[in-house]
């Protein structure tokens, strides 16, 4: 054999044994964790990782570069792979997103995600968005966001992180972009005559919108299988109470399709919801919800003593906005 053809099989030897052994290094270390397994994951990938000993954990895998969630139960953390990745995780599980820190090679790239997350937790940095009166306004401001958070990166993170992470931006922008001008939309409606319903009561007999004529509507469009829904049945039985015999009543329309109306009933029944419950005659396809042009719930509206729309998209029920709306309209 030729000293050239030994060179060339020990290059291509060795680039084969590193290709072989890139493998994300991952180990963490997490303070009252309630179970011993762990899951790093994204779409189409799940890698579980089981605890060596209590609150430790050590893995390698391969990934295609990109973004992943660190799951551990209830909470997750976003994270960025590749693998020449070396990442050392420690966090409490009790303070999750406060506590979490990085180490090793791809520590400035995850301690930026997760610094970004504490941002984004406080709200106040959509409000503009949010209050925006029309489309050129919002697209204005989802502009300056964009601008203010690229501005804010970090020199020398590395060049596919930040390709992936501002193109997960600009989606996620066109994502809030489409609900806002949804919602623009809904407030053409604040101030016209409200779709009307006539639907199958809980305690019997049929209800329309024309029965409550004479007192405010607030109404919660919603399904026993919908789970942000059931979130807001407590809030909402506290704001029952709060205004209870006073010139408002309380709705609650589900859009559970006819074949589970004794499921409907029995949720009902079961966690002795107030208010008046109705099933609508064609769930999605019913005439009330195709008006207001619900295609997500839950969904509340307020309509006036005269039957027109006071707010198409009113605020929820766990939201103190819905306390300042009606404590300004009911007697």
């Amino acid at each position: 054999m030729t000293h050239n053809k030994i060179f060339l099989i020990a290059v291509l030897a060795s680039v084969f044994s590193l290709t072989a052994s890139a493998q994300v290094k991952f180990s963490a270390k997490i303070t009252n964790k309630p179970t011993d397994t762990i899951y790093v994951k994204s779409r189409g990938f799940s890698q579980m990782i089981i605890a060596y000993k209590k609150g430790n954990f050590n893995s390698t895998f391969n990934v295609t570069d990109g973004m992943f969630k660190l799951e551990v139960d209830e909470q997750y953390a976003d994270l960025y792979l590749t693998n020449t990745s070396d990442i050392q995780v420690a966090l409490d599980y009790k303070d999750f997103d406060n506590t979490i820190k990085f180490k090793g090679k791809g520590a400035n790239e995850n301690t930026f995600l997760a610094a970004e997350t504490l941002k984004q937790a406080d709200q106040t940095a959509f409000e503009p968005m949010m209050k925006a009166e029309n489309l050129e306004a919002l697209n204005a401001e989802v502009a300056k966001y964009k601008e203010s958070i690229f501005a804010a990166m970090p020199q020398g993170l590395d060049a596919g992180f930040v390709a992936k992470y501002k193109a997960d931006v600009e989606n996620g922008m066109k994502g809030l972009v489409q609900y806002l001008a949804a919602g623009l939309e809904l407030k053409k409606l604040n101030g016209t005559v409200s779709p009307s319903f006539k639907y199958e009561n809980h305690k019997g007999g049929f209800t329309s919108l024309e029965d409550l004529k004479g007192k405010y509507v607030y109404i919660d469009v919603w399904a026993t299988w919908c789970g942000p829904c059931r979130q807001e049945i407590p809030f909402l039985q506290k704001t029952e109470e709060a205004y209870h015999g006073k010139n408002i009543e309380f709705v609650s329309i589900s859009v559970d399709v006819m074949k589970d109306k004794e499921k409907w009933n029995k949720f009902v029944t079961d966690k002795n919801l107030g208010g008046i419950q109705l099933l609508a005659d064609k769930d999605w396809k019913s005439d009330f919800v195709q008006g207001y042009k619900i295609n997500g719930i839950p969904r509340f509206i307020l309509i006036s003593p005269e039957g027109k729309i006071v707010n198409a998209d009113a605020p929820r029920p766990s939201s103190p906005e819905l306390v300042t709306l009606l404590d300004s309209l009911v007697k």
